[in-house]
């Protein structure tokens, strides 16, 4: 079955695609929550026209992508946190903390739009993370994780 995707859907695709998936994910779960629709040639042929005529606009919205994840990775961030024995963290560090110590320095970044290598972090030392600013635009940022004093 093959869908317009009416919003990004993780780990399927993003606005405006078109994807092919199983007749019951399409029709139990993407066309009832009205994350996509029906791949008609009608709907392709709209679909055409809109993202031609969002080209010029989405130029834009690139250069403005790119031009923060230059300033990103400008940033050296070292985000602290309890420390137990050795270098074992009390709980962990994960994008919530890293969306948290982005927004102290003045950049807006959503959680969900932060992907950490490896899920979470549960040991001090240099990190990385996988910051998706748009569609194209995906910078690889490092940081890190420092014992708190006590």
């Amino acid at each position: 079955m093959e869908l317009i995707l009416k919003e990004d859907v993780q780990n399927l695709g993003f606005k405006d695609d078109v994807v092919s998936v199983k007749n019951g994910y399409g029709r139990n779960f993407l066309i009832p929550k009205g994350l996509a629709m029906m791949a008609t040639p009608s709907a392709r042929k709209v679909l055409a026209e809109n993202l031609r005529q969002r080209a010029h606009k989405e130029k834009k919205v690139v250069d403005a992508a790119n031009k923060i994840g230059e300033a990103l990775k400008a940033l050296e961030l070292k985000i602290k946190a309890k420390t137990g024995a050795g270098d074992k963290l009390f709980g962990s560090v994960t994008a919530i903390d890293l969306a948290a110590a982005f927004e102290k320095e003045g950049h807006d970044i959503d959680k969900k739009f932060i992907t950490i290598l490896g899920g979470s972090i549960k040991r001090t030392g240099p990190c990385n993370a996988q910051i998706r600013l748009h569609r194209d635009v995906v910078i690889d940022f490092a940081f890190e994780v420092v014992a708190e004093k006590k």
